[in-house]
């Protein structure tokens, strides 16, 4: 049985859950190291499953716990060439600790990942794709201010996934943030909108995704209903219908319930 689980999701951290077969991985640790802990045992996930930590870019809110977690799990961390060189700078790894450079497919625990780039303002960025089993492949992909031809092709097919739908346009444009920061967050380079994530859910739903998490939701620009409401629209234009054809769920700040694959 495959599982995916956003743990922790938002501008204040996040962390994603993802088993088969009593193998686990975390994709980024941007909260206390405490806060996962409890939150893998509070859902009875066993921490000794975890084999692997996957680190998709070095903001604060996808590494926060990583230097303290490494103290208890001691496992291997894989990101991109760029973002270990920054962890490094930041002291957040150090000499001690196993690192992996990843680009493209490689196998960990006999599961096939896939890293590939995505388009946020930092050096190496990255989303990942899991082949868990089969035909059963998951994905998380966050942080970025379009969807690429690369981003697409690679979460094609998957069963599920988290995928980014950050803001709302017009929450954005009339919010409290700053003009600077509302050009940063709407620019190629920040993170994805309601719209810019519901125009590709057709195309994932018809290569077979029936799993969707909505992630990195705005708590200033967004709200759970919005996004929701812009997902279903997308995907009731094509006639599939939630609950019956797919399901659908949003993460907020403490995550989401399980999703079964």
């Amino acid at each position: 049985m495959a599982k995916l689980c956003s743990l922790f999701s938002g501008s204040d951290g996040n962390c994603t859950y993802i088993s088969v077969r009593g193998v686990a991985f975390l994709v980024d640790a941007g909260v206390s190291a405490r806060s996962i802990l409890n939150a893998l045992e509070k859902r009875g996930y066993e921490k000794e499953a975890v084999k692997g930590i996957f680190i998709t870019h070095e903001h604060t809110d996808h590494v926060k716990g990583l230097k303290i977690l490494l103290k208890t799990l001691n496992v291997p961390v894989f990101a991109s060439e760029k973002t270990l060189a920054a962890l490094f700078e930041k002291e957040i790894l150090t000499e001690n600790n196993i690192t992996v450079a990843v680009d493209g497919d490689f196998e960990v625990q006999n599961i096939k990942v896939t890293r590939f780039a995505t388009s946020h303002d930092c050096e190496g960025s990255s989303g990942y794709r899991f082949n868990l089993s089969g035909t059963c492949s998951v994905a998380v992909c966050t942080d970025l201010g379009f969807v690429s031809d690369e981003v697409l092709e690679n979460l094609k097919g998957c069963r599920g996934m988290v995928i980014e739908s950050n803001h709302d346009l017009k929450m954005l444009r009339d919010g409290p943030y700053p003009h600077e920061l509302k050009l940063r967050v709407g620019s190629d380079h920040g993170h994805l909108s309601n719209n810019a994530c519901a125009a590709i859910l057709p195309t994932l739903f018809k290569s077979g995704t029936t799993r969707f998490i909505l992630g990195h939701i705005s708590r200033q620009n967004n709200t759970h209903a919005v996004a929701l409401s812009c997902a279903k629209a997308a995907l009731m234009d094509i006639g599939a219908v939630a609950g019956e054809d797919y399901l659908i769920l949003c993460a907020g700040q403490y995550g989401c319930e399980e999703v079964v694959l």
